[in-house]
């Protein structure tokens, strides 16, 4: 009980770090615990352990602090002056190239010379694929491209780039576009990636693609193959990315089989080859928090049955928890950690009494709908708060499949195995798996395509998070929760979606997303959104999509496109979104299509078409004009014509602006966007004493009738400053 209080303190303090004064705030609670705690729990630990508790969760929030990766002097970042600057970086490749989906080669770079100056830390690398290919990890190379800051999230709800390489202790990216090897290199003679590569090519030779780097990726992990991101997507879709991702199932089912196959041998055989076989996997799949999660509980099982003593895997999960954290205390904020816990956790406590109520069933097809039950129940809370989106098939899905992905995972192992001692049995095995790996994809296709597949309902509150799991934690520990589930139930559903709903009812927002190549606006009022302009596909997949999934939107009512040529953004937003309403200046989409010239009124909000590119809208009090890329002797034109309105909010998409629009507009605030506005065009803007803002500095853009304008990157950056 004792060392249970400590390790949870531990892991307390890290968590705290989520607050300003959080380690403190630990310190205290052990505190009080220690003075008044006996008076409510009499079998209570001495309140020498609740104080020495308090002690080790502010010592775990300083610690966490320690480990934050600080760029040193001479790290490359450090040397950045000009986004702009070709320049050559010399260095070792230390990962595996992997294709990225813009379809250009990434790996990381250990530095060691910029331009001739000695220079020390990791560099986030990306190079035309044919640059890539015959790259392999130890490698000495000359890099030769632009060196650039990591950008943080512009949008609400979108991928923070520089958090995600900061937590890999790397400060900046290189756009390569030419690689040189060094000289006098002799190719490895052995390496994890020679094993791991063997493997793949081997479950590949007569499978074919998809079905080869599928088979690989539920062996090894996702991130250890490049399996087609079109695949990846369909699991992720479904809800069943963790088939993809390297973790106690496929550890379970390594020892299962070890075990099975040497059980005629003694037990330190056994322990010793099972051991091995787990070694092995961490090597293939490297070091990963689930993955090394999974082997300390296995080896966990292994010494239990070495020593013929009972195992606790409470108490294995907490110390596999406490010791991975000891090694990387950032562990506590990633992602995979934490999904990997909370379903194990949530098999342990939670699917036993699962399988006593489905007792009606027979006990195969009660643990068959018990085990994806228990592992959602623990992750969705969670799910929500990161993505605020809950697959709609996932349990059936899980049910439906689990069988399939235990028979591929268990063929796929065996496989293998024998791809290393001999490639051309592991590809005969692996072809095997053919019927079972199409018929599973199939499966995942028919319900990614069946309408409502995910359902956005918008990020959760840190508040919400903790009231659902304090919840769930109720029903696993007291007896009188245990008898009410539906009352359990009701009340978390109600803690998520009655904010939501309320939220949805009220908001009036109008947001100018982060986006450099095309303007695009949406705006939310009362429950309906209109979308003007959509970008290219990857703004789609990157800002439009990921803000909607955010702010839990599923249905556009209109949508307005000025760019003739954006069928595909549209055709991928229609994927995901159902659009009632669409104008385009073009019949090549299937909707209701508007015509120009017309008075379009959206909910509250009017927009005026007066071009395809010139764009009037009245939103509330405000009257706001966008010019779509329009030329400067059009621009001279217009405003010469008086067919300019008086506005508000001027909004561009961010060239030469002339001074003549300026003059008839007459706006308060101008919006550009775009990465950079010329200078001429600020002074001109300062000197009319026009409040600017563009999306290249400031991100999203965001007003509301109480805050009025908002930069999202200013949010984002006072907030990294408060912590």
């Amino acid at each position: 009980m004792n060392a249970a209080i400590l390790c949870l303190a531990f892991i307390a303090g890290l968590l705290s770090t989520a607050f300003v004064w959080g380690g403190y705030a630990v310190l205290s609670i052990g505190i009080v615990a220690s003075v008044f705690i006996k008076r409510f729990w009499r079998g209570s630990p001495k309140p020498q352990v609740w104080l020495i508790a308090g002690v080790i969760g502010l010592l775990a929030s300083l610690y966490f602090q320690a480990r934050i990766p600080q760029p040193a002097k001479n790290d490359i970042s450090q040397l950045i002056e000009n986004q702009q600057q070709v320049v050559t970086v010399q260095g070792e490749i230390t990962s595996t190239p992997r294709l990225t989906r813009s379809q250009r080669g990434q790996f990381w770079l250990a530095t060691s010379w910029l331009e001739g100056s000695k220079v020390t830390g990791k560099v986030y690398v990306t190079v035309p694929l044919l640059q890539a290919t015959g790259l392999y990890p130890g490698q000495r190379i000359a890099v030769t491209g632009v060196l650039y800051q990591p950008s943080i999230a512009t949008n609400p709800g979108s991928f923070d780039f520089r958090a995600y390489l900061a937590r890999e202790s790397t400060f900046a990216g290189l756009s390569g576009r030419r690689v040189e090897v060094t000289e006098g290199q002799e190719f490895p003679k052995w390496g994890w990636w020679k094993i791991r590569q063997k493997i793949v090519r081997s479950q590949v030779r007569w499978l074919g693609s998809p079905e080869g780097p599928l088979v690989s990726s539920m062996v090894m992990g996702g991130r250890a193959v490049d399996l087609p991101y079109d695949i990846r997507d369909l699991f992720v879709q479904v809800g069943l990315a963790h088939a993809l991702a390297a973790s106690g199932f496929q550890t379970s089912l390594i020892l299962g089989v070890m075990l099975a196959l040497l059980r005629r041998f003694s037990v330190v055989l056994q322990t010793c080859f099972a051991g091995g076989a787990l070694l092995l996997f961490l090597g293939l799949t490297g070091v990963q928090p689930s993955v090394l999660r999974a082997v300390i509980m296995g080896f966990a099982v292994l010494v239990a049955i070495g020593t013929k003593r009972k195992v606790k895997p409470l108490g294995s999960l907490l110390l596999a928890a406490t010791l991975l954290l000891l090694f990387n205390p950032l562990w506590i904020w990633d992602l995979g950690f934490q999904l990997s816990f909370l379903a194990t956790l949530g098999l342990l406590v939670t699917v036993p009494p699962l399988i006593k109520r489905l007792d009606w069933l027979p006990v195969a097809i009660a643990t068959l709908m018990a085990v994806p039950l228990a592992a959602t129940l623990w992750t969705l809370p969670l799910q929500l708060q990161v993505f605020g989106v809950v697959p709609l098939y996932s349990l059936i899905v899980n049910v439906l499949s689990t069988p399939l992905i235990s028979v591929i995972s268990i063929g796929g192992i065996i496989s293998a195995i024998a791809s290393i001692i001999y490639p051309v049995v592991g590809s005969a095995l692996a072809w095997l798996l053919y019927y079972p790996i199409h018929f599973l994809i199939g499966l995942i296709g028919f319900f990614a395509q069946l309408p409502g597949n995910s359902i956005n309902v918008g990020r959760i509150s840190v508040l919400q998070l903790l009231m659902v799991y304090g919840l769930i934690v109720l029903v696993w520990l007291q007896p009188w929760w245990q008898k009410r589930l539906w009352l359990a139930g009701v009340m978390a559903m109600s803690i998520v979606l009655i904010p939501m709903w309320h939220t949805q009812a009220t908001v009036f927002q109008a947001t100018v997303l982060g986006t450099t190549n095309e303007p695009v606006l949406v705006i939310q009022d009362q429950g309906k959104v209109l979308l003007i302009n959509s970008g290219d596909v990857s703004t789609v997949r990157f800002a439009v999509l990921p803000f909607m999934q955010q702010q839990g939107v599923n249905q556009i009512e209109w949508a307005i496109a000025t760019d003739r040529e954006s069928y595909q953004s549209w055709k991928e937003i229609s994927k995901r979104l159902s659009v009632k309403n669409f104008y385009t200046p073009t019949n090549s989409i299937e909707a209701s299509v508007r015509r120009p010239e017309q008075t379009i009124v959206a909910g509250t909000a009017k927009i005026q078409i007066h071009k395809s590119n010139v764009l009037q809208l009245q939103i509330k009090e405000q009257t706001w004009l966008l010019l779509d890329n329009v030329a400067p002797d059009e621009q001279k034109q217009l405003a010469s014509t008086k067919k300019l309105p008086h506005a508000q909010v001027l909004w561009w998409s961010g060239e030469t602006l002339e001074k003549e629009v300026l003059a008839t507009v007459k706006p308060e605030v101008a919006i550009a966007s775009a990465i950079n506005v010329d200078a001429d065009i600020i002074s001109l803007l300062s000197r009319d004493k026009i409040q600017l803002f563009w999306t290249g500095r400031d991100g999203a853009i965001q007003w509301t009738p109480q805050e009025r304008f908002k930069a999202t990157m200013d949010e984002v950056e006072n907030g990294a400053a408060l912590l």
